[in-house]
């Protein structure tokens, strides 16, 4: 790969890392094209991109990019996917369902909305993880909760009050 051609992927990297706010890398070494291809297809299913990259380049475009990364990039070894996603916990899903019938893939590190994750073993975290939909819609219905027990105390009430006065004259 010519130099010209290592900064293009560069800078292409850097605009993807700069776009999104979830990024996944893992280790899928050893995935036979069967595997491998399942996998895509899983991504696929939930509006996930996964692509194969070299951790020099990929490191670089972090260095490159203006959002603060940590200690991501300290996984950059071997084999790293990084798996692109519009929902935080979406990756995570995909990888734990697969993991049912395989060994890999490995969780390397996380970057969800600017939080970082590192190690497989916040697989089980990143899965709980809720999106931003999921917390709006949460507290939406924290909200709406109180206003739903005034009406419902108001209505009951004036159904009591009905009550009494019908009983009232039939006497």
């Amino acid at each position: 790969m010519t130099r010209e051609e290592k900064s293009i992927v560069i800078d292409n990297l850097t605009s993807t890392l700069t776009d999104t706010n979830i990024i996944y890398l893992a280790d899928i070494s050893g995935l036979n094209a069967q595997t491998t291809s399942d996998l895509r297809r899983a991504c696929y299913k939930a509006n996930i991109k996964l692509a194969v990259v070299k951790n020099t380049l990929l490191e670089k475009a972090m260095e490159k990019s203006d959002k603060d990364f940590g200690d991501l990039p300290t996984v950059l070894k071997g084999n790293t996917s990084m798996m692109i996603a519009e929902v935080g916990n979406a990756p995570a899903k995909v990888i734990k369902e697969f993991r049912k019938k395989n060994k890999k893939p490995i969780l390397k590190g996380a970057f969800v909305e600017e939080a970082i994750y590192i190690g497989d073993e916040q697989l089980d975290t990143l899965v709980s993880i809720k999106s931003k939909e999921e917390l709006v819609g949460d507290i939406i219905t924290l909200l709406q909760s109180p206003a739903k027990n005034v009406i419902s105390a108001l209505q009951s009430g004036g159904n009591k009050l009905s009550g009494i006065i019908k009983t009232l004259s039939e006497k």
